[in-house]
């Protein structure tokens, strides 16, 4: 008999579809087992949309009748943009109710609704993988700011570009097309406007065909060209700027169709903590930080990293540019030490991968 465990890792695995298309909402998968086999299998499609249960009762039908469901994130219980899950759960005829995680809403009470209900319950199989899934849909939920991971690219030696600043491309196609499977599942891509006016990057998704994420740009001064690749969809483009900035300038960028933040200055420089909290409320839950090395060392100091992601390819460059400037550590035993570290191959790069 297949064990709760191995349905989970279904029903998670199918939640995963839903990358790049749910958020601010979780991603969750649901499948409905009876004697033995999957007879209904849904997730969480798009945000708006019907919740990965309700898929998994149309595809199960009447066989729903006296089955268990699997579901990596507690059912809801309340009226939001979809009713409650937990009444057609009931009506359908569920038996038992396996879930992974609870839901961080306090408004979301699944669990005991339908324990309260007659079902029997059962809640923390596969915790863990649950919450590492759904980790930006957690903090969002309890901070109202969103997840962010810094993501790094480097030489074997700790360099992300040549002493001229040539840095294409230090990692190989396949770390690019992982990036660009995490830019299509990730809200936001912030970078520093020295990267915008070094590299003219464009912070897109094309090698994998995904959704583009909104591009954040940090520039005090709002020294970026207007024609900056960037800015090829101004309609997904927010500048965080600084009292600093010329007023003709934001107004010609506004004209063009582009957000601008004006953010109190925190030594000349935008004020993270701030632009973050602004970023929650336009109800941006990820964002991925991919240079350069003076935000890289800001963000970290300013305590609004949640995560790192660094790939080293196995070249050697010498002298070459540092990835985290300005984080003043003088002593080995005050660095920085990452939990929960994860390595995996890609291509002929190395992930590791670690929170702070």
């Amino acid at each position: 008999m297949i064990s709760h465990k191995k349905y989970m890792e279904i029903a998670l695995k199918l939640a995963e579809k839903g990358k790049g298309s749910v958020s601010p909402n979780p991603l969750v998968g649901c499948i409905i087992v009876k004697r033995g086999r999957i007879v209904g299998k849904g997730y969480h499609k798009k945000y708006g949309e019907e919740h990965a249960e309700i898929n998994a009762l149309k595809t199960a039908g009447k066989k729903a009748n006296n089955a268990t469901m699997y579901v990596n994130l507690e059912p809801c219980s309340h009226w939001g943009k979809t009713p409650p899950c937990t009444e057609k759960v009931v009506e359908a005829g569920i038996r038992e109710v396996i879930i992974g995680m609870e839901d961080p809403n306090p408004l979301v009470d699944g669990y005991k609704e339908l324990k309260f209900r007659g079902l029997k319950t059962k809640i923390g199989i596969l915790r863990e993988d649950a919450k590492r899934l759904n980790e930006a849909y957690i903090r969002y939920t309890k901070t109202k700011k969103p997840f962010v991971t810094l993501k790094l690219a480097m030489s074997l030696d700790g360099k992300i570009a040549t002493s001229s600043g040539d840095s294409k491309y230090i990692t190989g196609r396949e770390a690019r097309t992982y990036v660009h499977q995490i830019r299509h599942e990730t809200d936001a891509i912030m970078v520093g406007a020295n990267t915008v006016i070094k590299d003219n990057p464009l912070l897109d998704s094309r090698l994998v065909k995904g959704k583009n994420p909104m591009k954040i740009i940090l520039d005090s001064a709002l020294k970026i060209s207007k024609k900056a690749k960037v800015l090829k969809d101004p309609s997904k483009v927010i500048i965080a700027t600084t009292n600093k900035a010329p007023k003709n300038k934001i107004k010609e960028f506004h004209q063009k169709g582009v957000t601008i933040l004006t953010l109190k200055s925190v030594k000349g420089l935008v004020d993270l903590t701030g632009l973050i909290k602004e970023l929650g409320k336009s109800e941006i839950s990820s964002v991925m930080i991919e240079g350069g090395s003076e935000l890289s060392g800001n963000a970290i100091k300013e305590g609004i990293v949640n995560k790192l992601m660094i790939f080293t390819a196995p070249k050697i460059i010498g002298n070459g540019l540092d990835p985290i400037k300005n984080l003043g550590i003088t002593k080995v035993k005050k660095a920085i030490k990452l939990k929960n570290i994860s390595t995996k191959k890609i291509g002929k790069d190395i992930l590791v991968e670690g929170y702070l």
